[in-house]
C-alpha cells in the first residue's frame, strides 16, 4: 500500500514539474529569442532625415506641412503633416526606422 502511495506521489509530482519544465524551457526560448533580435537601436538622432524623407514622400500630393515629429519607440519615429494640392487638403502619417516602412495619406473630413 505504501508503495503505491509512493508512486501515485511520484507520478502526481513529475506531471507537476513537467509542467513547470515546460514553461521554464518556453521562457528560456522566448529569452534566447529576444536576445536574438536585439535591442532596438534608438534612431532619435534621425529625426531630421525622417522629416526629410517623409516630405519628400508627402509632396507627391502637394504642398506639405509637418505637424509633428514623435519617437514613438527607440527605433520608431512617426511624422504628421498635411499635404494640399489646391483642391483637397489631406493628412499623412509617416513611419519611419532608418528608411520609411509605412505611408498613408487620407482624407480630412471637414466639419461646416
Amino acid at each position: 500500500m505504501t508503495r503505491i502511495l509512493g508512486l501515485a506521489l511520484l507520478a502526481g509530482t513529475a506531471v507537476a514539474l513537467g509542467g513547470c519544465v515546460a514553461g521554464l524551457a518556453v521562457s528560456g526560448a522566448n529569452m534566447v529569442a529576444k536576445g536574438v533580435a536585439g535591442t532596438p537601436k534608438n534612431n532619435e538622432e534621425a529625426q531630421p532625415a525622417a522629416a526629410t524623407e517623409c516630405s519628400t514622400r508627402a509632396s507627391q500630393y502637394g504642398r506639405v506641412h509637418i505637424i509633428e515629429v514623435e519617437q514613438h519607440s527607440p527605433s520608431r519615429i512617426i511624422v504628421w503633416g498635411t499635404v494640399d494640392d489646391g483642391k483637397q487638403r489631406r493628412s499623412f502619417e509617416c513611419h519611419y526606422t532608418t528608411k520609411i516602412t509605412g505611408f498613408t495619406v487620407r482624407a480630412i473630413n471637414s466639419k461646416h
